[in-house]
């Protein structure tokens, strides 16, 4: 089911104390967790997470969501955890770049750590962060057979070929593309789905 627009949650958490803000946290949360996993791999997402929420708490009271002049929440959303991201990130070298020069001092030091990939469009971002979603929505969804999930892992996700696969599972190759068809058809449905959600 989807919860109501993001209009209305939007104005009711102007309020941080609004009995509504623990639902906006849960709706909004899953796709900042896979934003950070995507992104952001080394850092600590809940702690990234958390100072969002808090920075949101000073800005919703004057948000005004406006789509067509603004572009979605979404994206506004990302783009302060994105800085919140790229400030923990600055933080965490700083203490690595720290932590090196004293193991330098005493004859040990390390190898600095790779710098994280570059921060590519927020609205990507998004879109990889929904799938990601979709994807465990979908593995984890009872009601899909279980030959179906597999098939699909195999062929769209580790890139066997139709053939191998029909192989293993003695059946032709033209049901293991209508079973691969059904299956992106439902993570599509999904994808729409979070993206009506996160607005």
């Amino acid at each position: 089911m989807i919860p109501e627009t993001s209009t209305t949650l939007l104005r009711n958490v102007r309020d941080a104390e609004h009995p509504r803000w623990p639902e906006f946290v849960a709706k909004y949360r899953p796709m900042m967790e896979a934003y950070l996993k995507t992104r952001f791999p080394t850092l600590e997402a809940d702690d990234v997470i958390q100072e969002t929420f808090a920075a949101l708490c000073g800005i919703l009271p004057g948000y005004i969501y406006d789509p067509d002049e603004k572009g979605h929440f979404r994206n506004y959303l990302t783009g302060i955890l994105r800085n919140k991201a790229r400030r923990a990130l600055r933080n965490s070298n700083r203490q690595t770049e720290i932590k090196d020069i004293a193991d330098a001092h005493n004859g040990m030091a390390q190898t600095p750590a790779a710098p994280e990939c570059a921060i590519q469009d927020d609205e990507q971002s998004y879109r990889e962060a929904a799938f990601e979603i979709a994807l465990r929505r979908f593995l984890s969804d009872e009601s899909v057979a279980d030959r179906t999930k597999r098939i699909f892992e195999r062929t769209a996700l580790n890139g066997e070929s139709p053939e191998s696969v029909a192989a293993s599972f003695k059946m032709t190759r033209h049901a293991v593309d209508q079973a691969k068809s059904r299956a992106m058809a439902r993570l599509r449905e999904l994808v729409k789905e979070l993206e009506s959600v996160y607005g």
